[in-house]
């Protein structure tokens, strides 16, 4: 897998734009990849080290449209803390 197939889309919530000030960046990443794949998929897009990686699973959600009954796909996202002194340049408008 390309770093690009791993790393979908960055995450931006409230929650999220908080935890940049701690050098954690959110991701939603490939549902098969694992912790080395998006640490080198990130280190290899944004050209900065990173020093842990958290993934967790984000179950999906049952949604309603008038009669038909229906659920959001599970997902899975990566917060990747950053050493000390970088971050990624594509957060810093937020």
């Amino acid at each position: 897998m390309s770093p690009y197939d791993i790393l979908k889309r960055p995450i931006v919530t409230e929650a999220s734009t908080d935890a940049m000030e701690l050098n954690k960046y959110t991701f939603e990443v490939d549902a098969r990849a694992n912790k080395v794949e998006i640490r080198r998929a990130v280190e290899e897009i944004f050209k900065v080290h990173v020093t842990k990686v958290n993934t967790m699973w984000v179950p999906g959600k049952t949604k309603r449209r008038g009669y038909s009954v229906g659920r959001t796909p599970d997902r899975k996202k990566a917060i990747v803390t950053l050493a000390p002194g970088e971050s990624i340049e594509l957060f810093e408008g937020v």
